[in-house]
């Protein structure tokens, strides 16, 4: 978008473009989301940028009114296949506040130089901005839904210490943490900070119709019992699930319903320092950061698809909680995975109702089991020889899953689908089918469709 077509977007508030571009007023010194409900600024006052990062470090603050920390992902980043969409992939899990940017940079197979002038260049901001915008937004939700002492709360976002938390708010939020933690508006009052025996209640952001019904059907037709479970009657339910973190285990829970453009959600950690990346494999999970608007207008122009768009509009191409985790499941089959969770699954210290166990890690069933595709599999995920991670390249990887033994083209394709978040995986389409290729880049919502159609015709 061109910065006229993004003042148009402004001036009608239009949400469709929340997460895609953020803009900022120079009289005021504060940066929006789009669809905020502030009158809108002269042109002459407005400057662009594609990241929240790229405005902070531009010395804007966020608006208290629009809340732009708390938008959706912008859905290019799950699009691009690049160096920078991989490595915003692996900001979003996380991996420069455990890692540093040379882990970042030794995972893209760059140097931080390289990583550090790309990411400048495209987005306006590096590494460490981007992860600390990040932080920022995670220390926000902290100290509006928990009661943690704040200097407890510095140190779980991802902070080197209370003085950097501290100033990083002030520059951020133009207020104290004790003050950010007490301000009205939020919609999270002094019940959601009871305790944490329920989880930190979040609101998890998507942008346009979110289909979730279908979302749901989906993950309550492929539970595996001890690590997940699905309740409630259709259009109240309520998913939860075990996961397997960099610090510790998690248990996440999500409800169908929701009154705005949200999802009601609840996170459980042994270490806090892990809430990030829990939301952010929440998010892929869910299809959170897709952008309805672009998938639908691209497929509804065909005919073989436009009356399945209409009939399901915002249907979205679900992720995984675990690629790894996925990968193993897709292999062996539901059965043999709850098998495998059984024997292997690592035991919760504190179980939750049905869930109480977390997926055995590859290492794990690599010297446990005695089936060689699943030996093969787990052994390469364990060796790094197959990587699932958010910034792997999905090519690669699908090549890497070819090569071993007792992986079809299908299963590999689906676990590019669904555990590397590619939009735009056909599983049985030709190379030469012009009409599915033509679908492009959305083949992978494309099957979601076709899928749908074929389960309700009786065909599937």
């Amino acid at each position: 978008m061109d910065e006229e077509t993004s003042y148009e977007a402004v001036s009608s508030r239009d949400a469709r473009f929340d997460g895609e571009f953020f803009f900022a007023v120079v009289t005021t010194g504060i940066y929006c989301r789009p669809s905020c409900p502030a009158v809108t600024p002269k042109r002459a006052n407005v400057r662009f940028y594609p990241t929240a990062a790229a405005a902070q470090g531009n010395g804007f603050r966020a608006c208290r009114r629009c809340r732009p920390d708390a938008v959706p992902g912008s859905a290019e980043w799950n699009v691009r296949a690049d160096v920078v969409g991989r490595a915003m992939r692996m900001i979003g899990d996380g991996v420069v506040d455990r890692e540093g940017v040379p882990g970042l940079a030794g995972r893209l197979g760059y140097s931080p130089r390289q990583v550090q002038r790309q990411l400048n260049a495209e987005l306006g901001a590096g590494p460490v901005a981007l992860a600390r915008a990040q932080r920022s937004h995670t220390a926000r939700v902290l100290l509006q839904t928990t009661a943690l002492p704040v200097t407890e709360i510095a140190f779980a976002a991802g902070f080197a210490s209370v003085r950097q938390f501290n100033e990083t708010i002030r520059q951020i939020y133009a207020r104290t943490p004790s003050s950010l933690r007490t301000e009205a508006g939020t919609g999270l009052g002094a019940g959601a900070r009871e305790g944490r025996r329920a989880g930190i209640p979040l609101r998890l952001a998507h942008r346009g119709p979110y289909a979730a019904r279908q979302v749901f059907d989906l993950l309550g037709t492929a539970t595996v019992a001890r690590i997940e479970e699905i309740s409630g009657p259709p259009g109240r339910r309520t998913y939860r699930r075990t996961l397997r973190l960099p610090y510790g285990a998690g248990i996440v829970a999500v409800d169908e319903a929701s009154p705005g453009p949200w999802l009601e959600a609840r996170i459980q950690l042994t270490d806090l320092r892990d809430l990030t990346t829990a939301v952010q494999r929440l998010r892929r999970l869910l299809d959170l950061d897709a952008d309805p608007y672009a998938v639908d207008e691209a497929l509804g122009a065909h005919p073989r698809l436009a009356p399945l768009v209409v009939a399901r509009p915002g249907l979205r191409s679900p992720g995984t909680a675990d690629p790894e985790e996925f990968a193993v499941r897709t292999l062996v089959g539901r059965a043999r995975a709850e098998e495998l969770v059984e024997r292997y699954g690592k035991v919760l210290d504190v179980p939750c109702g049905g869930l109480t166990h977390v997926f055995p890690e590859p290492g794990v069933l690599a010297g446990a089991v005695e089936e060689p595709a699943l030996v093969a599999l787990a052994a390469a995920l364990a060796d790094g020889d197959v990587r699932l991670d958010a910034g792997a390249d999905r090519d690669e990887a699908e090549r890497a899953l070819l090569r071993l033994p007792g992986m079809d083209p299908r299963t590999a394709a689906l676990i590019r689908m669904r555990a590397l978040g590619d939009p735009d995986v056909d599983l049985d389409g030709a190379p030469g089918d012009g009409a599915r290729q033509s679908w492009r880049p959305w083949r992978s919502y494309a099957v979601r469709h076709l899928e749908l159609e074929y389960a309700t015709s009786g065909l599937a």
